[in-house]
């Protein structure tokens, strides 16, 4: 053959960087993940075009709809750096389904996208196995999802997730209920750590500590610092659900992301309404200490970055507080009282004592 004459059936999809064989092992493997997330609407099982759901199934009668999506952030670069590829699944989920039941709504069905350079079928079935673990949490179904191998537009062993789920509420059931009104009672739930917003900082921080990932975590005895920082986000749905059950005092819920206090907190008030926080209340966790003192962060440029320990909002009516602090208790929450909503004309979130950083 010349070097001029072309070249006959020698290049295959393999040779340009993708291969279909380890998709096809990994979708193989998969599989039992994805029938344990299966519930009452949903059979859970993949290879089709398309998921499908039966509402009626589920046991709804009038709902409403209620979609979200979201990803996981720079948190990723920790799990591909570390190759500890089994919780960021987890935290991929939660992102999606804290942002449903915040509006009253029970998340039905989830789909992940995971887009890589190169698919290496075990980190592809550690990241579904924690969407599927997130997915139980929140009593979803996987019914689907997508895997891209894309050589050249992602370094190797780099990926990015994102994820997109599917809930529904009876109408007339969403939240926020009516306006929310001055006296109302603030409540905080607990976090388990950074969740996924604010690591584009964590990461600055780290590099500047000079600790390496396999090194141990200075605030967690026992893990190394890439397992203490990927610990995965809480996904509040069954506990939340469990209490819009059993009282009708709940009148918002905020998830506590990307902004922190003061951005997300705003999302669920009406035009001349704020809250007053008191810092004091909040037992903020080792974790935080070290990012604020390693990092020099000022304790307002936290609130507004990370959870600092609160990842949800209940605000109770003012009369039915503690009817709805037991509530939370019961669904094993462990509720602190924050403070009030206030009539406000400036900014709608204030705050009291300080952050124990």
């Amino acid at each position: 053959m010349s070097a001029s004459e072309p070249k006959k059936n020698r290049l295959t999809y393999a040779d340009a960087g993708v291969d279909i064989d380890a998709g096809n092992t990994m979708v193989d493997q998969i599989k039992p993940l994805v029938r344990a997330t299966r519930r009452p609407g949903a059979d859970a099982e993949i290879g089709g075009f398309g998921g499908l759901f039966d509402l009626k199934a589920a046991g709804f009668t009038d709902p409403i709809l209620v979609a979200a999506n979201d990803g996981v952030g720079t948190k990723v670069k920790i799990a591909i750096d570390s190759g500890i590829h089994h919780t960021v699944g987890i935290d991929l989920v939660a992102m999606c389904v804290n942002d449903l039941v915040v509006q009253g709504a029970e998340p039905l069905f989830f789909l992940d996208y995971y887009a890589t350079g190169k698919l290496e079928p075990k980190a592809g079935v550690d990241i579904v196995r924690g969407i599927a673990e997130g997915c139980r949490q929140a009593g979803c179904a996987l019914i689907g999802g997508e895997t891209a191998e894309m050589p050249g537009l992602y370094a190797e062993k780099d990926y990015d997730l994102a994820g997109f789920s599917v809930g529904a509420a009876e109408r007339g059931k969403l939240l926020p209920k009516g306006e929310v009104a001055a006296g109302d009672v603030v409540f905080g739930l607990p976090s388990s750590g950074v969740h996924s917003n604010g690591f584009s900082l964590v990461r600055k921080i780290v590099a500047l500590s000079g600790l390496g990932w396999r090194d141990p975590a200075p605030f967690a005895p026992g893990k190394t610092l890439a397992e203490a920082l990927l610990e995965p986000t809480r996904i509040y749905v069954k506990s939340l659900l469990q209490a819009l059950k059993a009282t009708d005092g709940i009148v918002a819920l905020a998830h506590i992301t990307g902004g922190g206090f003061p951005d997300n907190i705003p999302r669920v008030l009406p035009e001349g309404r704020g809250v007053a926080l008191d810092l004091n209340a909040i037992t903020v966790p080792p974790v935080f200490c070290w990012l604020a003192q390693t990092g020099g962060v000022a304790m307002h440029e936290m609130l507004r970055t990370f959870n600092c320990g609160i990842g949800m909002i209940v605000v109770a009516e003012a009369g039915k507080a503690n009817e709805v602090e037991a509530a939370l208790r019961q669904a094993g929450e462990a509720p602190a009282r924050l403070g009030r909503v206030t009539v406000t004309d400036g900014a709608q979130v204030t705050y009291e004592g300080a952050l124990a950083l």
